[in-house]
């Protein structure tokens, strides 16, 4: 499957974003999907995950309650909406594909998408 993830920018602090990747290639709705962020100078780190049907979500203690993983399985896209962003949220922002379904395992994802830039100004 090829991902491809839009809808980084540059926001204020308190800001929202929404972030997409789109799908093509294989059935969309057999990957399990996670988005993962990488700030500059740091390890990349798992966000958010989110079953095959969409009906299990799992984020990361540092993001929960701000961010929300979402799939439309019929427009081959997942979602990160981004609320209450801020400053340390700035990353590079991946999204992946895993056929073994959720996970927030980083090595289980078959799929990269290129990543979108977040910059969160204070």
């Amino acid at each position: 499957v090829q991902l491809q993830a839009s809808g980084g920018g540059l926001v204020q602090a308190g800001g929202s974003l929404r972030l997409s990747c789109a799908a093509s290639g294989r059935a969309f709705s057999t990957y399990g999907m996670g988005w993962f962020r990488q700030a500059p100078g740091k390890e990349r780190e798992f966000v958010a995950t989110i079953s095959r049907s969409g009906a299990s979500t799992y984020h990361a203690d540092s993001v929960k309650g701000r961010f929300t993983i979402s799939r439309d399985n019929a427009k081959n896209t997942v979602y990160l909406q981004m609320n209450s962003l801020k400053p340390e949220d700035t990353a590079v922002y991946y999204c992946a594909a895993n056929n073994k379904g959720q996970s927030w395992r980083m090595h289980e994802y078959d799929s990269w998408g290129q990543g979108t830039l977040v910059t969160v100004s204070s």
